[in-house]
C-alpha cells in the first residue's frame, strides 16, 4: 500500500518560485512480498520475527488475511516469498510488482494535434455543473450515443464508480457534488487527489492558452508555466486519473465518483496498492470499478481480489492495453472483467490498441477523447485508458435502470454493440443499444420523432 510518489522539480528559470517537494519525507521503500495467511496480524508478525521481515500493513481491509511484508535490507523479495511459502499458516506469498500506466504508440504529431472539440470552450450546463460544449458534444459522445440514451431512458447514472488511477483534481468544476473523498494508497491516507504530486498553484484561466504536448498520450490546453512544470518523465501520467474520471462522468453524470490513487504522477504503481484499492472499493460500497492499466504477468492475489469484488456484485472494467498486438494482459483477461479496446471516430481499431477476444469484451472511442484535466482545464487523450471509462460509465447507467444487475448481466447488456471487425469482442459500445436491450419498449419509443 505504500508506493513511491513522484517529487516536484526545482526551479523553472525564474518564471516560477522554487518548488519544494511535498514528498521529501517519503523514504523509498524496499520491494515487498504480498502474503495471504490465516494466522492474523499477530501471527504473521511472529513469522516475520523468525524470517527477517516486517509487516507493513493489511491489504484486504476487514478480511484481515492479505498483508504486505518487507524483507530485511539485502534480502531479495523472491527469496523471502519462497521461504514464507514453506511456513505453516502462510497460504500464499508473491513478490510485489511495479506497474506502469502505459503510454500508447501514438506519434507526437498526432497526439499534439488536438481535435476541434478541445477548442470549443463554450460553457454549458451539464447536470448542474458548468463544463465546455466540446466535452459534452464531442464526436466520441455522439458515436456511442450518450445523450440519446440518457434522454430516451431518463437515466444519468447511479451508484458509486471507483477509478484506480493517479487520483483526481478534487476541485475541478465538472465534479462538484458527485466526487467522494477516496483514498491515496501511495501515501496511505484518506483523499484521492493527484494534486499532491506537485507543488504548484492553479494557473490563471485559459482564454487563449495553446494546446500543449504534455506526455505521450495527452494534449492539454495549458499556459506556458504549467506546461513547463509538467515537462519530464516524473509527470508523464499526471492528469491521467482526472481524465479517466471525466469520461466516466460524461457518460454517468450523476453517479458518485470514488478516486483511488494507486499510481504516482510518473505512472508507477505497485500491485499491492492496486489489490488494496480493489478491497477498499468493495468494502466502501463501490458498484463499478474502472482499471485503466494492464500487466502481462498474472497474480494470484490480484485474481483473488477480482473474485472478491465479483462475489460482491461489483462490475469490473479494464483497458486492453496499448501495444497494438494480440496479447494476454491482466486484469482485462480475467473472465469476470470487461476488457475494452480502442477505436477511432471511423469505427476502426486504433493502431495502438491491443486486440483479441481473450482480452476484449467491447471497444469504445479512444482517440482524441476530450475530457477533464487538472486545474479545471480540459485535455484530449489517446489510449485504451480513455476507452475503458466509457464502459464503466455505461455500467452505472445499467445499474440506474436495474440496480441489482451483476457483472454477467451488465456485460450481456453492454455486448449489444456495433460490429467493428474480428478480434474486437462484441464490437464498439453503443450506450443506447445497451439500455434498449434491458428495456426494449422504451427503446422503441425513443425511435419515434
Amino acid at each position: 500500500m505504500w508506493g513511491q510518489p513522484a517529487a516536484a522539480q526545482g526551479l523553472l528559470g525564474g518564471l516560477l518560485s522554487k518548488i519544494a517537494s511535498t514528498l521529501s519525507n517519503i523514504v523509498t521503500p524496499q520491494p515487498g512480498v504480498i502474503v495471504r495467511t490465516n494466522l492474523g496480524l499477530a501471527g504473521l508478525q511472529n513469522v516475520c520475527l523468525l524470517n527477517s521481515c516486517t509487516v507493513v500493513g493489511n491489504l484486504d481491509g476487514n478480511q484481515n488475511k492479505v498483508f504486505l511484508v518487507r524483507p530485511a535490507q539485502g534480502l531479495l523479495p523472491n527469496l523471502l516469498a519462497g521461504v514464507l511459502q514453506t511456513v505453516n499458516g502462510i497460504l500464499d506469498a508473491e513478490p510485489d510488482q511495479t506497474l506502469v500506466i502505459p503510454p500508447n504508440s501514438t506519434s507526437q504529431s498526432t497526439a499534439s494535434n488536438p481535435p476541434p472539440a478541445l477548442w470549443d470552450t463554450t460553457p454549458v450546463n451539464y447536470y448542474g455543473n458548468t463544463v465546455t460544449d466540446g466535452y459534452v458534444n464531442q464526436p466520441a459522445a455522439q458515436i456511442v450515443q450518450i445523450a440519446k440514451a440518457q434522454n430516451t431512458f431518463n437515466l444519468s447514472g447511479a451508484g458509486i464508480v471507483a477509478d484506480i488511477d493517479t487520483g483526481v483534481d478534487p476541485n475541478h468544476p465538472a465534479f462538484q457534488g458527485v466526487l467522494l473523498q477516496g483514498y491515496d494508497f501511495t501515501r496511505n491516507q484518506p483523499g484521492g487527489s493527484e494534486m499532491n504530486d506537485i507543488s504548484m498553484s492553479a494557473p490563471p484561466p485559459c482564454q487563449t492558452c495553446p494546446a500543449a504536448y504534455v506526455n505521450q498520450h495527452t494534449a492539454a490546453m495549458l499556459d506556458q508555466h504549467t506546461a513547463a512544470m509538467l515537462d519530464g518523465s516524473q509527470y508523464e501520467a499526471f492528469g491521467h486519473g482526472t481524465m479517466v474520471m471525466g469520461v466516466i462522468h460524461l457518460v454517468a453524470p450523476t453517479a458518485k465518483l470514488m478516486p483511488l490513487k494507486a499510481f504516482s504522477a510518473n505512472g508507477n504503481g505497485s500491485l499491492s496498492n492496486i489489490i488494496a484499492a480493489i478491497y477498499y472499493a468493495v468494502q466502501n460500497h463501490a458498484n463499478v470499478i474502472n482499471m485503466s492499466f494492464d500487466m502481462q504477468q498474472n497474480s494470484t492475489e490480484l485474481t483473488d481480489a477480482i473474485n472478491y469484488a465479483n462475489s460482491n456484485h461489483v462490475i469490473l472494467v479494464a483497458s486492453a492495453g496499448n501495444d497494438g498486438v494480440d496479447e494476454t494482459v491482466y486484469p482485462a483477461a480475467f473472465q469476470d472483467v470487461m476488457g475494452v479496446a480502442s477505436t477511432n471516430n471511423q469505427d476502426q481499431r486504433s493502431s495502438f490498441s491491443n486486440y483479441g477476444n481473450q482480452i476484449v469484451w467491447v471497444a469504445a472511442p479512444g482517440e482524441g477523447v476530450v475530457t477533464t484535466y487538472p486545474f479545471g482545464l480540459y485535455a484530449a487523450g489517446w489510449g485504451t485508458s480513455f476507452s475503458s471509462p466509457f464502459v464503466a460509465g455505461t455500467a452505472s447507467l445499467v445499474l440506474n435502470m436495474q440496480s441489482q444487475d451483476t457483472q454477467s448481466q451488465a456485460a450481456a447488456a453492454i455486448a449489444h454493440a456495433q460490429f467493428v471487425g474480428l478480434n474486437m469482442g462484441n464490437g464498439r459500445l453503443n450506450v443506447d443499444w445497451t439500455l434498449s436491450s434491458l428495456n426494449p419498449v422504451q427503446g422503441l419509443l425513443g425511435l419515434l420523432p
